[in-house]
């Protein structure tokens, strides 16, 4: 298929959807008084009612210009790793980590969760609280729970904040954050805010902008209850042997490090893992050519926060650098040509065309698209990590040409 057909192809599966043609008629303002009256049905007051929508008068377009944006590349493992690791940021955690010491301590006896995880989220999420969202987070609510796309989502997480404004948590014009809603330092949504918010000051209420007791306590509070376990690590580098079967790799597959150590997997010293009982995953997040990682429960529990396996990878290693670990080993030494999502779509299609099912091209990575290249890749005697590379679609190209 020709490049130019691809492009114009892509553009039309990546624009907005138009609005169904009932909120079309419905106006801004005949919907807000509509969510308006659902509010104080539920029980909220008039006097929050009032403060929260007094200035909005009409949907916010830079939100939805945010939502509906499609980044051109996909982000490369290098590329995401290098925007986020930095000696300063490192520095800065490890003196963040001894000032709040006595506070880290209170949260981890009561949580279990070990300090220097805590300062890696806090760090990744908010800059260690630097940059929190400028967005009224009512307006924005009520600019996607008004859009038709995503509007019964949004619907939910708006009435929530309402109520958290009620409760007397925070006062609206103070609820600030990202343009999807996400608050505070640790960027929870309302509804992550509503279930796992905590009281970590004794001050009755919980602030997850100001309050660094409310922040943590509420971060550690979610994390126990997803699953974290205080008495172990999240994953480690390591070193994979040669005739290392790659199918075996990503989150699906779980077992022992007794029996990743009986397959030949090590230490990224050379020396043996030993044997326990613990359950790990490999991860490959560059490919065969990258590092790999042995990524244990706190890993998984991390991407209960963040589904982004590079976000869990990057959430462990800084919290190794906080405490004196070191830099990931075998990083490519360049850094990977990222995939336009115009490639991603004319590499979906030159599957189909090779006979190796990617369903329909639509220009994003996920997993069917992944299985397909692992597909590929034992099709052509190549190892199966699954991982779409541009060099693959070069070849993939000049097999086509070929045909």
């Amino acid at each position: 298929m020709q490049r130019k057909l691809l492009l114009a192809l892509l553009a039309i599966l990546l624009s907005p959807a138009l609005p169904a043609q009932d909120s079309v008629e419905q106006s801004f303002d005949a919907w807000l008084l509509e969510l308006r009256n659902q509010a104080g049905s539920l029980g909220i007051s008039n006097t929050t009612l009032d403060a929260a929508f007094a200035d909005v008068a009409s949907p916010l377009e830079r939100v939805l210009e945010l939502d509906r944006s499609q980044p051109e590349f996909v982000q490369t493992f290098t590329g995401y790793m290098s925007n986020r690791m930095s000696d300063a940021r490192i520095e800065r955690g490890k003196h963040l980590l001894e000032e709040h010491r006595d506070l880290f301590a209170r949260i981890q006896a009561r949580y279990g969760v070990q300090p220097h995880y805590l300062v890696a989220f806090w760090a990744l999420e908010s800059n260690f609280g630097d940059y929190t969202g400028g967005f009224s987070v009512i307006r924005a609510l009520a600019t996607l729970a008004y859009d038709p796309r995503r509007a019964d989502f949004f619907r939910d997480e708006l009435l929530t904040a309402l109520r958290i404004i009620d409760n007397g948590h925070i006062a609206a014009d103070r609820m600030t954050g990202s343009w999807a809603g996400a608050m505070g330092q640790c960027q929870f949504m309302p509804s992550t805010f509503a279930t796992y918010g905590t009281d970590g000051d004794g001050d009755g209420r919980v602030d997850i902008w100001n309050s660094l007791p409310d922040v943590f306590a509420s971060a550690a509070n979610f994390l126990s209850r997803s699953g974290w376990r205080g008495d172990e690590r999240w994953g480690r580098e390591v070193l994979l042997p040669d005739n290392f079967d790659f199918a075996l790799a990503g989150t699906g597959v779980r077992k022992t490090v007794t029996e990743w150590n009986q397959l030949g997997i090590r230490r990224v010293d050379g020396t043996v893992l030993g044997n326990a009982d613990m359950q790990a995953s490999v991860i490959i997040p560059a490919g065969a050519n990258g590092p790999a990682f042995l990524a244990y429960n706190n890993f998984r529990t991390t991407m209960v926060w963040n589904r982004s396996t590079f976000y869990a990878i990057s959430v462990g290693h800084l919290a190794d650098r906080f405490v004196g670990g070191g830099p990931i080993q075998h990083m490519p030494e360049n850094e990977e040509q990222a995939l336009a999502r115009a490639d991603v779509l004319e590499m979906q299609e030159l599957l189909n065309t090779a006979g190796v099912d990617a369903g329909i091209p639509d220009g994003i990575l996920g997993s069917q698209t992944r299985e397909a290249v692992r597909n590929y890749q034992l099709l052509k005697g190549l190892p199966p990590d699954g991982y779409p590379t541009y060099e693959l679609l070069v070849g993939m190209r000049e097999e086509a040409s070929t045909n």
